[in-house]
């Protein structure tokens, strides 16, 4: 089992905007006296996405704005993988490699992004734009391999349409989320299988089952 630690080099202070502060003091108040500890996920996460990684600082003010000792909001920090623990790049590029993936070639998304951004996982692009990370299942097995970049999903990808990806990004564009095959969501790539024929509950199908009230029933039989 790998160990999650916290970066060696950390800023001196951190302090959320007002507008975030909002935010921890809304999650906070969902919660009954004495059960504030339970916003801590919430408040790592606007921390987070306010600087893109959780520092020891960000850590000190979560566990003295909880009441909680800085040993147990670490452990949540480096319990959850969500929660990075290092440096990002302005773009943090997630790659699946788990089994589905692998079968249909995320080593060329994992090759693509060496090219691109870094040889090593979790290395800043020398213009600061990308950082990025191997990752299990994200959950789109369907339209393997995929990546996910900040909170969108780019699916149905090979290593052309990955530099493709990430050469948009880089000047300043945000590519369509989703399959980038042209497939729509995750039907089949060469198009219906199955569901083809007319739907029983539509005009069509509507019309096959007119007359049935007309049908003649056996002498006696209930109507």
């Amino acid at each position: 089992m790998s160990v999650r630690r916290l970066h060696p080099e950390q800023p001196d202070s951190f302090a959320f905007t007002a507008e975030n502060q909002a935010l921890c003091e809304r999650e906070i108040a969902k919660y009954p006296q004495g059960r504030q500890a339970s916003a801590v996920i919430a408040m790592l996460w606007i921390g987070q996405v306010q600087e893109g990684w959780v520092t020891k600082p960000m850590i000190e003010l979560v566990a003295s704005t909880l009441g909680m000792p800085f040993i147990r909001v670490l452990e949540v920090a480096t319990f959850y993988t969500m929660f990075n623990l290092h440096p990002v790049g302005e773009h943090l590029v997630q790659v699946c490699t788990t089994t589905p993936c692998w079968l249909r070639g995320s080593d060329d998304v994992v090759a693509a992004c060496k090219k691109h951004i870094a040889a090593e996982p979790q290395t800043i692009s020398a213009d600061g734009k990308f950082s990025w990370m191997e990752v299990e299942c994200l959950g789109a097995c369907v339209n393997a391999p995929m990546l996910q970049i900040g909170k969108d999903f780019y699916e149905d990808l090979d290593g052309p349409k990955t530099e493709a990806l990430l050469e948009a990004f880089r000047r300043g564009e945000r590519p369509t989320p989703g399959p980038q095959n042209g497939r729509r969501s995750s039907e089949p790539v060469d198009g219906l299988t199955s569901l083809t024929g007319v739907p029983p509950y539509s005009d069509a199908g509507a019309a096959g089952q007119a007359g049935e009230s007309d049908v003649q029933k056996p002498s006696g039989a209930a109507s």
